[in-house]
């Protein structure tokens, strides 16, 4: 047996024993750690708080839950303007196509452009919109009806279709009325 020892080196005996020590020591350590932190009960001692069941919001229990938090899509066309919606004010669509329309005109000079936009949109758009050339619009013609989507009190999304794709205008009530808060632009 000495002599296996002899031919193996005592020095990687010694090296081996003594990382297999240290990792006992520290699966130990661990171990020990956790039952000093958890109650008698197993539950956390304080560490982390406490879930209370009853304020956790619950899912439907026959749909899956991938753990991702994605808002529903809205059923209703029904459009909540909120209370500082001016009586008589025009429709979320009007707004929205006589933006759409003023958008598209890309022949017309950039002050006459900017002054067709202006009553139709937000302060915050209009600052935006400020200087911006309507050789820019990357489209020409509306080509379809617009379809309005409600996205909450207040907030409509209202999406024409183009000749280069689709307009997406953010329409919200300001001032006591509808007006355009927001353009986007999909290429299909």
């Amino acid at each position: 047996m000495r002599r296996v020892f002899q031919l193996l080196g005592t020095s990687a005996l010694r090296s081996r024993l003594g990382v297999a020590v240290v990792l006992a020591i520290i699966v130990f350590g661990v171990v020990g750690i956790a039952r000093v932190v958890s109650g008698p009960d197993g539950r956390s001692a304080g560490v982390f708080p406490a879930v209370d069941s009853s304020s956790t919001a619950t899912t439907d229990p026959e749909e899956a839950d991938d753990g991702v938090v994605e808002p529903r899509p809205v059923t209703s066309t029904a459009v909540d303007p909120g209370p500082s919606l001016s009586p008589g004010a025009q429709e979320p669509a009007e707004i929205a196509k006589a933006f759409a329309t003023s958008w598209l005109d890309r022949t017309a000079k950039v002050a006459d452009w900017y002054a067709a936009l202006v009553p139709h949109t937000t302060a915050g758009l209009a600052a935006k919109l400020k200087g911006v050339d309507p050789v820019v619009v990357p489209a020409e013609r509306l080509t379809g009806t617009p379809t309005v989507v409600p996205r909450g009190t207040g907030l409509v999304e209202v999406s024409y279709p183009v000749d280069s794709g689709t307009l997406l205008l953010r329409v919200v009530v300001a001032d006591g009325r509808w007006l355009v808060d927001g353009v986007d632009w999909d290429r299909s």
